[in-house]
């Protein structure tokens, strides 16, 4: 039912129809989408529902966004609260007290020294905004020449032009090529299948060394950040081996190199702690945060930097300009009122604690699935899970044609919503979820697996 406060030209019920969807872009090809459009009217807690009045139960939290559930009262009152005290604050002048508090709740939270904030209001502005102060932050202390950033294949930063840059996924790239100069990419560390042929934990973990060779090759001079995701997402959750970070850090400092992290999923509790930095102990010297910390009630990212990063943009304004970065809706009163609100909620609740239950539930429930003798894979931490599907467990040989597709569509037909790629599916639900709903998750997989499995 559409609000009684707009005037829509449509109905709700029509916009699944053709002739209107044609005034629109999704982010799927539009042919397929109009066959069978998906078009969402309402949530509540970790569910939603169409137009038609089916319901699903979210097992991705949006896009890994919904951190604290669907028609969160608490935060839904901060937003209208605000909006009856100031909804815009002139950017190129000033911030507002909202935005000041945030950034300091944020810097409370963040471990380690990471305590000056840059507010912004989507994932990729807060990973444009890290290349950009990584290759300022050299040129202010005497390194102009410092300016690469290296990164890994099967990575995702962004849409941006730099962001997307720095993403090292092929079908992205090639449709916008070409793209910006100064990127390198690396093999990630998907340890199920080792790019480079070994098995842990006897590989010496080549793929972490493997940047430091990279940052000799190109010349230390020249590499001003190394950038990852702690977990990587759309490699199919790459969860590197305990090593790997720890060695990413180590080699940074040798090479007076920034680390970047790219938490944009993984922040805001998904791992089972506030920030993935924590759950692997490493402490970036930039991290990306998003999706989660506004929990999808408004626009809302952030880039976080340690202090004596913070202090190389403090000075005389004739020589140093600051940080130059700016975007219209940063520090947006409204999203800082939902950052402040989310925060509390994932911190009062103890949703990261609820994470790291739950999703060791999950993950055990996963492997009840393993009865299909298609699973090749359960991999993750906290509520960021997935399983990799192979045709043959000995040999990991994959589907042809791929199954991941086959049994995502078919668990949103009967009523789940996930991340499904060719080879494997990702569940990401809010942190509110209870082991109930995980086990019925669990149960809708393991009945769209049997149901596409019969028709193949």
């Amino acid at each position: 039912m559409s609000s009684p406060n707009t005037s829509p030209t449509i109905s709700d019920e029509q916009t699944v129809e053709e002739r209107y969807l044609r005034q629109l872009f999704v982010r799927s090809q539009m042919t397929d989408f109009v066959a069978d459009p998906l078009v969402m009217s309402k949530a509540d807690g970790v569910h939603y529902w169409d137009v038609n009045g089916k319901q699903y139960l979210d097992a991705l939290a949006g896009i890994y966004v919904v951190s604290v559930g669907h028609n969160n009262r608490r935060v839904i009152d901060s937003i209208k609260q605000q909006m009856d005290v100031l909804s815009f604050s002139p950017v190129m002048h000033g911030t507002n007290p909202l935005a000041v508090q945030l950034a300091n709740k944020l810097a409370e939270v963040a471990p380690g020294d990471l305590d000056a904030v840059k507010l912004l209001s989507g994932g990729s502005e807060a990973t444009e905004a890290a290349i950009k102060m990584a290759r300022q932050y050299h040129k202010l202390r005497g390194n102009a020449t410092k300016y690469k950033i290296i990164s890994r294949y099967q990575s995702w930063h962004g849409s941006t032009m730099g962001s997307l840059s720095a993403g090292g996924l092929a079908s992205r790239r090639a449709v916008n090529e070409p793209l910006a100069g100064g990127f390198v990419h690396v093999f990630p560390p998907t340890c199920y299948r080792c790019p480079f042929g070994k098995e842990y934990s006897s590989c010496d973990i080549t793929c972490a060394s493997l940047i430091g060779d990279v940052i000799q090759m190109e010349g230390p001079e020249t590499v001003a950040a190394v950038m990852v995701e702690p977990i990587g997402h759309t490699g199919g959750i790459i969860d590197p081996p305990e090593e790997y970070l720890p060695m990413l850090r180590e080699i940074c400092d040798k090479h007076d190199v920034l680390l970047v992290f790219d938490e944009i999923i993984t922040g805001a509790g998904r791992t089972g702690q506030m920030f993935a930095a924590e759950t692997f102990g490493v402490t970036p010297d930039l991290v990306c945060l998003g999706k989660g910390i506004s929990g999808g009630y408004a626009p809302l990212s952030a880039l976080i930097c340690r202090r004596s990063i913070a202090d190389t943009f403090w000075g005389d304004s004739s020589s140093n300009p600051g940080f130059v970065e700016g975007h219209t809706f940063e520090g947006n009163p409204l999203s800082a009122a939902v950052g402040l609100a989310t925060l509390s909620e994932i911190i009062d609740r103890d949703l990261c604690g609820n994470a790291r239950r739950v999703g060791a539930h999950l993950k055990e429930r996963l492997g009840d699935l393993r009865k299909h003798n298609i699973i090749g894979d359960i991999r993750g931490k906290g509520l960021f899970l997935c399983i990799e599907f192979v045709e043959d467990l000995e040999s990991k040989a994959q589907f042809n044609p791929p199954i991941g597709q086959a049994v995502g569509k078919r668990a949103l037909a009967n009523g789940l919503l996930t991340r499904f790629d060719p080879h494997w599916i990702a569940l990401g639900p809010p942190l509110i979820i209870t082991e109930e709903q995980a086990d019925e998750m669990v149960e809708i997989l393991d009945r769209s697996i049997t149901e596409v499995l019969a028709e193949r």
